[in-house]
């Protein structure tokens, strides 16, 4: 497999490299946070899914109709070819990821990837699949520059997946999210002798204003992504990985602030 790397880039915040990788006969995009120590996560995510130290997030870009039988493998190797190393989190879209949207809310990021092919509501008379679902999904990550106990990531991640459904409808989906959705919460660790703090719901300090990111981030991902099937717009694929392909993001700090500026901004690429 074919990895390319960034040349280094100054910046803070949520920093978010977009590297590629020949796959599948195309090149492929996947975008890298590489958070480092000091940071505790909650995700839904196939791979380093759950609570604990993680020290990067990967969102990789497959091919539509993903039928490998073991994403996770699949993603421990992209991150390994990134350089990665130690605990993280992988996840999975179908989605452009070139189309990411962010939003920064007094000091809490969100990044978010949207596809939204296949819109659900999640109480249905549909039975469940047992076993993964192919990619398509809204991927949410989320920073959060505050020591949670546990008890308020599991909260934070609440509010987070709240947010996304109220966003849906506000930019005019009648559904909760498509049935692959993964969300993944990253916050401080909290340091020797420091209390960590005990709420993530919505109205606490910390989880309004990441509702308020993850909100805006949505909002504007679910409309853009309207916007390109209702235009029949086809994503440009390409054979081969060029320079063009591996750049940094703006960082999240440059990114309006989803208090001032309701509309969240896409994702600034190179």
């Amino acid at each position: 497999m074919e990895e390319a790397r960034p040349v280094a880039a100054a910046g803070g915040g949520l920093r978010v490299e977009r590297l590629a990788r020949v796959e599948d006969g195309a090149c492929r995009h996947l975008l890298v946070w590489r958070a480092g120590p000091g940071w505790r996560m909650i995700s839904s995510a196939v791979l380093g899914g759950g609570l604990g130290p993680r020290g990067w997030v990967v969102n990789a870009q497959v091919r539509p109709g993903y039928d490998r039988m073991d994403p996770q493998r699949h993603l421990a190797d992209l991150a390994r070819s990134a350089g990665l190393a130690g605990p993280g989190v992988g996840l999975m879209t179908a989605a452009p990821v070139d189309a990411c949207t962010r939003a920064h809310d007094q000091g809490v990021s969100a990044l978010v990837t949207t596809g939204i092919g296949v819109a659900c509501w999640a109480a249905s008379e549909a039975p469940g699949a047992p076993g993964a679902l192919p990619p398509g999904t809204i991927n949410i990550v989320a920073a959060v520059p505050a020591p949670l106990s546990d008890a308020a990531l599991v909260n934070a991640l609440a509010t987070a997946t709240e947010a996304k459904v109220q966003a849906l409808l506000d930019a005019g989906y009648d559904c909760s999210g498509t049935p692959s959705d993964a969300v993944c919460i990253a916050a401080r660790a909290p340091a020797a002798g420091e209390q960590p703090v005990p709420f993530g719901g919505p109205r606490s300090l910390w989880g309004a204003r990441l509702a308020r990111a993850v909100h805006a981030a949505v909002r504007h991902g679910a409309e853009q992504d309207a916007a390109r099937r209702a235009a029949a717009l086809e994503e440009a694929v390409h054979p081969a990985t060029g320079p063009e392909c591996i750049t940094v993001l703006a960082d999240a700090t440059d990114v309006a602030d989803a208090t001032d500026a309701p509309d969240a901004a896409g994702c600034r690429i190179g």
